[in-house]
């Protein structure tokens, strides 16, 4: 495994804990967040990384797709390349960041439920996964963020935090009990349950459809570079893209705010994954829709979620400069309200946020 620059190293040669976070500029804002859990993640031997062993399922995937990935070089076509792009764009930036991630996990914005749907499809596409797990997780690595808990802390490995931590394996009964804990909501909605068990053949039948379109058009070649870029080459890059916001945004780049874990704003993880990468603003401010702060801080998906406001299919758009929206529940006390059925979890409501959230404003936005 990677070493992970984050993490000092101590005489024994196991990682010591980062004992501070880094003292941000004087423009530095510090709302308290509180954590479900403020002890430190422990370095774990690998086979206590993996009690119930290996998910061969997943990282079957994984490898696949980088083996098929290796093959685009042999089917270059620009045509090919700028398929690649445009679907990085729509199964990355607006399946997994926008979808999966501010939709779904924060509930940035609302939306048609149609329009949900759609999304989540989209989503998909992008290789990651069920929309229930991915949101699950997501909700879990903000509510134990760089402490006991985090699925993903680069303060357990660079490598783990980027990729390793994919590879456990969870019982249907651990997995049960992690959806209804972190996405209740979710489970409520039959159509993205269904959207979430279609996700291999949805893949299978992208890919068929890619090749097919390619051969019709330009032979065996085309297809094949078709494939190979718009589908397996497409697929590595969008899943290296957000995973880089696991890993290299809690290692590299500068705060803005003051957290309670290491979340950095990072420009070359923004730049690939259309925004996500200020990190730092985005922990300090989860629910809100705009994660770049400053004025060099561009955020992409914000500005699609801006087109789809200006278009009447996004609506209630949060943005921390209002005092309203500024308020929000913890995810402890709304996902236990769920669980009692006490709230009502739907795409209409409020959804699932995974930290304390104070009235603070954002520097100079």
């Amino acid at each position: 495994m990677n070493t992970d620059s984050a993490i000092n190293v101590a005489e024994n040669g196991k990682p010591a804990m980062r004992q501070a976070h880094a003292t941000a500029s004087s423009r530095t804002h510090e709302p308290q967040h509180t954590s479900l859990s403020q002890k430190e993640p422990v370095q774990q031997p690998q086979a206590e990384r993996y009690p119930q062993g290996i998910d061969w399922y997943v990282m079957g995937w994984v490898v696949i797709l980088h083996m098929g990935a290796l093959a685009a070089p042999f089917f270059f076509t620009w045509q090919a390349v700028v398929v690649a792009l445009v679907m990085h764009w729509i199964t990355g930036g607006i399946g997994i960041c926008l979808g999966y991630h501010r939709l779904f996990t924060h509930g940035s914005f609302r939306t048609f439920r149609p329009v949900q749907w759609a999304i989540a499809s989209i989503g998909g596409l992008a290789g990651e996964g069920s929309i229930l797990n991915w949101v699950a997780d997501h909700r879990k690595h903000h509510a134990h963020s760089d402490q006991e808990g985090d699925p993903h802390s680069p303060r357990e490995g660079l490598a783990w935090s980027h990729i390793l931590w994919l590879a456990r394996a969870y019982t249907p009964e651990q997995l049960a009990t992690h959806h209804r804990r972190w996405a209740p909501d979710l489970l409520k909605d039959p159509v993205l349950m269904f959207i979430g068990r279609m996700f291999l053949p949805m893949q299978i039948a992208f890919g068929l459809a890619m090749l097919g379109i390619g051969y019709a058009i330009g032979g065996f070649y085309f297809g094949m570079s078709l494939l190979t870029w718009g589908v397996f080459l497409r697929l590595v890059g969008v899943m290296h893209s957000t995973w880089f916001v696991n890993s290299a945004s809690h290692v590299w780049g500068y705060v803005n705010y003051k957290t309670t874990d290491d979340s950095k704003n990072n420009w070359w993880v923004a730049l690939v994954t259309y925004g996500e990468g200020w990190h730092n603003n985005h922990h300090a401010y989860p629910r809100m829709a705009n994660h770049g702060h400053r004025w060099w801080e561009i955020d992409v998906t914000f500005w699609a979620i801006r087109t789809m406001q200006c278009l009447g299919i996004a609506w209630d758009v949060v943005d921390y400069k209002k005092k309203s929206d500024s308020l929000a529940k913890t995810s402890v006390q709304q996902v236990e309200e769920a669980e009692t059925d006490k709230l009502a979890w739907n795409r209409g409501e409020l959804q699932a946020e995974v930290e304390v959230q104070p009235t603070p404003e954002p520097a100079n936005l």
